[in-house]
């Protein structure tokens, strides 16, 4: 079988297949999934795969990227309203779903409790891609700052959770650690490194100024795995130290940031891709016969009880009025990283590893199917959709509004700003340099384009006092 015929046309099949999805409000990992089942021993593709660490291997690299781009592409400034709701969410709220789960498996799946909270840790965060994905596909927000809370929650979690796994993965193998000490080091250390990382990552990105456009990319991919490692190398938590790097680098100033947040929203699909069709090709579809009845009755148990529970204990605290706790409450999707921790029990030769990973796969494609399909008409029903925003000004690259007023200013001779490269001026985040025209010619500003006196640049802002403030400060009235 020519491998790179059949990778093209999964690839296509995958991405053109989500327009179908989107319509009916169907996150697109379900294709992924399908696409690898299909292609599995037991589909048509008769491709035979049970090798659990090369599945984990794979699904850790691409989990990196999805985590750095989900950082990436949080504008903090919208997010920064419910950040501290959203990271108790993240951290209180799963494990409290994780402590139910386990409580739940243990009476009712007849796991012991070490085995059920192991259960619970893998399955105790949500999946952010599949709830955007609709959101984007529909164009639409959610009221009352959910959408960026929902993000912020989704994007933040799998950190807490992939540390509940190893941990209760470690007392199952017998291991004995200090699971307090644990959890602060792996938490400081992740929000260390990839502080550090983060801002070292912009500096060299503003200041290294290659001569290949396509290179910067390269380098963000090298800071993205290096967050990743340099964390895990000082026993942090290396899921944790790559988003908070994608946070820092995806609010600062770099240069081409509108193409590196496309470039990373590309290959974040594609590492879900890659991600959903190998833990696919992993399952074998016969085996999920014996666990239909645990796994529907797990997946109620999440969708109905555990996952409500956490919700209305927490934002009860914040005084979140009980229509948004309802919908924050279903939008709890299973998704990439759930199905990712749940092969580290299948590396580990558990004896029970095959039967967790066969449910936690089963309430993950259940969970995106049913909460995925009613997300929207149950969001409408509680009146929580925004009438006129889009779910975009979520994101970093969004730039889909209006600016009220243009200026064209022409660069004179003894201007301060001549000579200067983009970056380097001191330009308010709310104005854009639209255009640059040097000798009749139109030039594409970036940040390493290098303005010189005669330029004539088009700004864009908000209002004209704006504007006229910043031709003041280019014609030389104030230094930059």
């Amino acid at each position: 079988m020519n491998i790179l015929l059949i990778s093209g046309i999964i690839l296509l099949t995958c991405a053109i297949s989500s327009k179908v999805l989107y319509r009916y409000g169907i996150p697109t990992l379900a294709m992924f999934l399908a696409m690898g089942m299909i292609m599995g021993s037991e589909g048509i593709g008769g491709v035979y795969f049970d090798n659990a660490q090369l599945a984990t291997s794979i699904s850790n690299l691409g989990l990196v990227f999805i985590m750095f781009s989900g950082g990436f592409g949080t504008n903090w400034k919208t997010a920064k309203p419910v950040a501290f709701s959203s990271a108790v969410l993240a951290t209180f709220g799963v494990a409290l779903t994780a402590l139910l789960i386990g409580i739940f498996s243990y009476f009712v799946l007849g796991l012991t409790f070490l085995e059920g909270m192991l259960l619970g840790s893998i399955i105790s965060s949500t999946d952010a891609a599949s709830v955007f994905s609709i959101l984007r596909s529909k164009k639409l927000d959610l009221k009352n700052g959910l959408a960026p809370m929902l993000e912020m929650e989704s994007g933040s979690n799998d950190p807490m959770a992939y540390m509940l796994t190893t941990i209760f993965l470690g007392l199952i193998l017998g291991k004995g650690e200090n699971v307090f000490l644990l959890l602060a080091t792996q938490i400081a250390l992740g929000l260390i490194v990839g502080a550090i990382v983060g801002k070292l990552a912009v500096w060299l990105i503003n200041n290294i100024k290659l001569d290949i456009d396509g290179l910067y990319s390269i380098i963000v991919i090298g800071v993205a795995l290096l967050s990743f490692a340099l964390a895990e190398l000082f026993a942090g938590n290396g899921f944790l130290a790559v988003y908070i790097t994608g946070i820092i680098m995806g609010n600062s100033r770099l240069v081409h940031k509108v193409s590196l947040v496309r470039y990373f929203d590309g290959l974040s699909w594609l590492m879900q891709i890659l991600l959903f069709f190998t833990l696919g090709l992993l399952v074998f579809p016969s085996r999920l016969l014996n666990v239909i009845l645990p796994g529907i009755a797990t997946a109620v148990f999440i969708i109905f009880v555990a996952r409500p529970i956490a919700v209305f204990l927490i934002l009860s605290l914040f005084k979140r009025p009980i229509k948004d706790q309802l919908l924050v409450s279903w939008v709890g999707f299973r998704g990439a990283a759930a199905i990712v921790f749940a092969t580290y029990p299948l590396t580990a030769g558990l004896a029970v590893a095959d039967y967790i990973f066969n449910i936690v796969f089963f309430v993950a494609v259940v969970s995106v199917l049913v909460q995925g399909t009613l997300f929207i008409p149950i969001a409408k029903k509680l009146n929580l959709i925004g009438s006129e925003e889009t779910v975009l000004k979520t994101f970093t690259d969004y730039s889909g509004e209006i600016h009220a007023e243009l200026l064209e200013v022409k660069i004179p001779e003894d201007s301060k700003i001549a000579n200067k490269t983009i970056m380097d001026l001191d330009i308010p985040m709310d104005i854009l340099i639209v255009m640059v025209r040097r000798n009749g010619k139109i030039i594409t500003p970036r940040g390493a384009t290098e303005i010189k006196a005669g330029d004539i640049m088009m700004l864009a802002g908000g209002n004209k006092e704006q504007l006229m403030s910043m031709d003041e400060k280019i014609k030389g009235s104030f230094s930059f």
